[in-house]
């Protein structure tokens, strides 16, 4: 065997000048990395700020839905409303396209709901329905991409379509800066049914993160805006770090397309593979009128 020594390489203790090659090579890997990857969010960079989509952004499912679950449960309205609104939400999500109609009948089976009541009222039943519908659904890993940005000294805003009221209550629970949401028109602090103006959605969703934008001192090429929608993408393209977080389709390959950071934080694979915004939040819609409806067959 010793004829064979030759063929095992010999154990030679490390150089001055082999530690010194290894040392600048893991340095040149550690600059590498870091160049490829640079600190984001910046930490107290006060000129930057976040913007986050609500609805399977946020939170699984749409909020407007889970706070009219609530509404039904305290007497709101009947079983025939509440399943209309639910094949309304369903349907837009197993679409995943935007009716004009669909949308307008759904916005006025909303303010229908809201009408005559007060301000004050719908902000403390927003608190309950929050802990009964909401707290659950709460997306971990948005929720921590949202953390980051408060850990970094920098201001986080909600921006939905959903009700200020609700996206208000959502955003302090999250011990968030604040939300942009639709506001409904109110007189005395009761609600008359109508909006002022229209809903927060699509190129009104970016109109307004410009607005708070310029009103705030901020620059949007170093902010930071999150959706689930192609509908967002007019908000999305305002900023210089939008991120695809559980996209549809059309927002998948448009994030692709522009080398847009993507999240996925959806389980199911056919969620994945189709598009569907939220399967779960399907499941949710579908479950939440089915025992809504077998409830008020058994009372009667």
């Amino acid at each position: 065997m010793a004829a064979l020594g030759w063929l095992t390489p010999r154990r030679r203790s490390a150089t001055a000048r082999s530690v010194l090659a290894g040392e600048a090579s893991a340095e040149a890997a550690r600059k590498d990395v870091s160049a490829q990857e640079p600190q984001f969010p910046v930490q107290g960079d006060d000129l930057a700020a976040a913007f986050f989509d609500l609805d399977n952004t946020v939170m699984q499912g749409a909020a407007l839905f889970h706070f009219g679950r609530g509404l039904y449960k305290r007497k709101f309205f009947e079983t025939r409303d509440l399943a209309r609104f639910a094949w309304q939400q369903a349907w837009f999500r197993l679409a995943g396209v935007e009716d004009p109609e669909h949308m307008q009948e759904a916005r006025d089976s909303a303010l229908s709901i809201v009408k005559g009541h007060r301000v004050a009222e719908l902000q403390s039943i927003g608190e309950e329905i929050y802990d009964e519908y909401m707290a659950e659904r709460i997306w971990p890993g948005t929720r921590a991409l949202a953390q980051a940005h408060l850990d970094a000294g920098q201001r986080v805003w909600l921006v939905t379509a959903a009700p200020v009221e609700i996206a208000q209550v959502i955003a302090r629970r999250l011990g968030l800066t604040g939300a942009l949401g639709t506001v409904a028109e109110s007189v005395d602090g009761i609600y008359t049914g109508k909006l002022v103006g229209e809903p927060l959605h699509g190129p009104a969703k970016a109109e307004a993160v410009r607005a708070l934008a310029a009103a705030e001192g901020l620059d949007l090429s170093r902010c930071a805006a999150y959706s689930d929608s192609h509908n967002d993408i007019p908000m999305l393209s305002l900023v210089g770090h939008p991120y695809a977080i559980n996209p549809d389709a059309k927002l998948r390959r448009h994030a692709r397309e522009l080398d847009w950071r993507l999240r996925d934080y959806r389980t199911g694979r056919k969620a994945a593979k189709v598009g569907i915004p939220a399967a779960a939040g399907v499941g949710a819609v579908a479950g939440g009128t089915a025992a809504a409806i077998a409830l008020h067959r058994r009372r009667r």
